[in-house]
């Protein structure tokens, strides 16, 4: 397949805007480590084409990372393909195929594949393939690369020489920092005590709190109204 052929370029960037959140961006991301959003700037850019790995617990901010770099990359017109290695168990070579001429690949959920050694020897050869040709490569997992259960030694060794980002478990005031800029950024007017009300009661879980958000936002849209506590509990029909 060449570069310029545009069938599969479309195919895939078409997958990209379907998985990019408007709010996971690099201003709405919270708590980050020192010097981790220049460097990764600097990916979405085009100024370095290193290998980073970003490694944490479920609901610490990997998949925004990856987003918000492929969303920067992609404003900028750079060619990107973004792949959630959850839902391409078992196939990932045909899903690789798709991805010849791209300037930066984010690659989401290593832990998925872990045993997996078709999808695991088509991760490694995409590894040596993108590094040769000088092409930006983003991974996210759960955990370190010796901790995932690959059975591909190789794969561990090439993933372990990646530029690592650990990102750590996020707290009360920083998860309500994360719905604070995601409201704002979507022009949802969220009020602070509304906020507090739905920490104590809807979970701490990230994904969980992000996909109510959602609910919350197509609500307040149809009935023209702030999000306060009463509100909410109108709407998620709790005391």
């Amino acid at each position: 397949m060449s570069p310029s052929d545009d069938a599969p370029r479309g195919h895939a960037q078409l997958a990209l805007e379907l998985r990019m959140p408007p709010d996971q961006r690099f201003d709405t991301f919270v708590a980050a480590p020192p010097a981790a959003l220049a460097q990764l700037r600097a990916l979405a850019r085009g100024e370095s084409s290193d290998a980073i790995y970003v490694e944490g617990a479920h609901g610490t901010g990997k998949s925004h990372l990856l987003r918000a770099t492929c969303a920067g990359a992609d404003a900028l017109g750079r060619s990107v393909a973004y792949l959630p290695l959850e839902s391409l168990r078992g196939r990932l070579r045909d899903a690789l195929e798709l991805l010849a001429g791209r300037d930066l690949v984010a690659v989401d959920g290593l832990e998925a594949i872990a045993g997996e050694r078709e999808d695991e020897v088509a991760l490694f050869d995409l590894h040596n393939r993108t590094r040769a040709e000088g092409v930006a490569l983003f991974y996210a997992a759960s955990a370190a690369p010796a901790e995932l259960g690959f059975v591909l030694p190789d794969l561990v060794s090439r993933l372990s020489q990646c530029h690592r980002i650990a990102l750590s478990p996020l707290d009360d005031d920083d998860r309500r920092e994360v719905l604070r800029l995601r409201a704002r950024h979507r022009g949802v007017a969220f009020d602070d005590a509304a906020i507090d009300w739905l920490l104590r009661r809807a979970g701490r879980d990230l994904a969980g709190l992000t996909a109510l958000l959602d609910r919350l936002d197509r609500a307040s849209l149809a009935a023209q109204r702030r999000i306060t506590v009463p509100f909410l509990r109108e709407v998620l029909g709790t005391s």
